[in-house]
């Protein structure tokens, strides 16, 4: 015979408070598991949003970063002909030409100094990027010291709203904008026209250029006709999303890994925990697991049972963590971008993997937490157990 689940509750509700003190053990675990990898995916999605999927990226050849990649004038120029680029209505080509720099700025909160990128864009960067909008002032002017900051910059930073200046590069620059991207990672950058920040840093090649493509199968093509040049042979094309996720990779593994090693020290209590309240649970229901056997319930049974109430115990637990973790939907936090040691602002971003990863890893820790217990409870002896006092 099979023990019916109420049977299950009924226990886990007599034992009020050792179950609620179990319960919040496994959901502060489960909490910070979700949380560890809501932020590991916040800061991917943040990355990997910037791109699109009708662009492409050129570097130099392999140039871990924009950064470190030159991409020359005569480069930019061949790119900006070539029939794989897509054309805007005013007949010219979608494609911008960009120099990346970092420079420092002070927090508003902290007070404290931290790393900032600083984007030298072309005059088609609306066009390549439709995601970003300006929403607050206007557009620089070519052939001026005039910058627009995105939305989490001019919330992070001193001095960075919309007609306010700063100095960077021994000159002043007149903010006269502020553009929102969804949450990617431009947000966190400020933007110049190209031409002006160049010499400004004293740059004289391009870090990167941006294209979008005429068509869904036009990089292979693209990348042939570059093969076959000769003065494009330092020049590596790459998916702008597939560069932003190698660009995420390095912090969300180390987010991954950190926040693992600490779930898994969590989780080590969680379980023990689980197993103190399992064995008490044994040890009270002494009688009454020799009344079920007397009553002809299988030992395999009386082991389903008890199983099954660490395992419901943990998934209850595992679903309160999500609820907590959820609403850190909300939080916005930044970090240091490993690709360009500047600041990252970013969201804690649930999925349904992560959903799911939780759900599975509170269930095993009441599966490790109870089987123990439960193999007690299963091979106790009818006639010991009915004479326990």
């Amino acid at each position: 015979m099979k023990i019916p689940l109420s049977y299950s509750w009924r226990s886990l509700w007599t034992r009020r408070l050792t179950t609620i003190l179990t319960l919040s053990g496994i959901s502060l675990v489960s909490f910070v598991a979700a949380a560890v990898f809501m932020m590991a995916h916040g800061v991917e999605e943040a990355m990997i949003s910037s791109g699109s999927d009708n662009n492409v990226i050129a570097l130099r050849k392999s140039a871990l970063s924009e950064l470190v990649s030159q991409v020359g004038r005569e480069a930019s120029s061949i790119l900006a002909t070539l029939p794989e680029i897509a054309k805007g209505k005013d007949g010219k080509p979608n494609i911008t030409s960009e120099v990346v720099v970092v420079i420092n700025l002070f927090k508003k909160k902290t007070h404290d100094l931290s790393n900032i990128s600083v984007r030298g864009v072309g005059q088609k960067v609306f066009d390549v990027r439709p995601q970003v909008q300006l929403v607050e002032g206007r557009m620089y002017q070519s052939g001026t010291h005039e910058i627009i900051v995105g939305s989490s910059v001019a919330e992070r930073f001193d001095g960075c709203s919309v007609g306010s200046s700063i100095k960077f590069m021994g000159d002043e620059w007149l903010i006269v904008g502020k553009f929102d991207a969804g949450g990617n990672s431009f947000e966190s950058e400020i933007w110049s026209d190209v031409e002006q920040l160049m010499p400004a840093v004293g740059r004289p090649l391009y870090s990167s250029v941006t294209m979008e493509l005429s068509s869904s199968d036009a990089l292979e093509a693209l990348k042939e006709r570059l093969q076959k040049d000769p003065r494009m042979q330092s020049i590596e094309l790459k998916p702008e999303k597939a560069f932003y996720e190698e660009q995420s990779k390095a912090m969300s593994t180390f987010i991954r890994m950190l926040g693992g090693l600490v779930t898994a020290i969590f989780s080590v209590g969680a379980v023990i925990g689980a197993l103190i309240t399992m064995y008490a649970a044994v040890s009270n229901r002494t009688i009454e697991i020799g009344t079920l056997r007397s009553l002809g319930f299988q030992r395999r049974s009386i082991l389903m049972a008890f199983l099954i109430e660490s395992v419901c115990l943990s998934l209850i637990g595992g679903v309160c963590g999500l609820v907590l973790a959820s609403g850190m939907s909300w939080v916005r936090l930044s970090t240091v971008n490993f690709g360009t040691f500047s600041e990252l602002a970013f969201g804690f971003n649930i999925s349904p993997s992560i959903v799911a990863g939780t759900l599975i890893f509170s269930v095993a820790m009441g599966i490790l937490g109870g089987v123990l217990p439960a193999f007690r409870a299963a091979r106790l002896n009818i006639v010991n157990a009915l004479r326990a006092s």
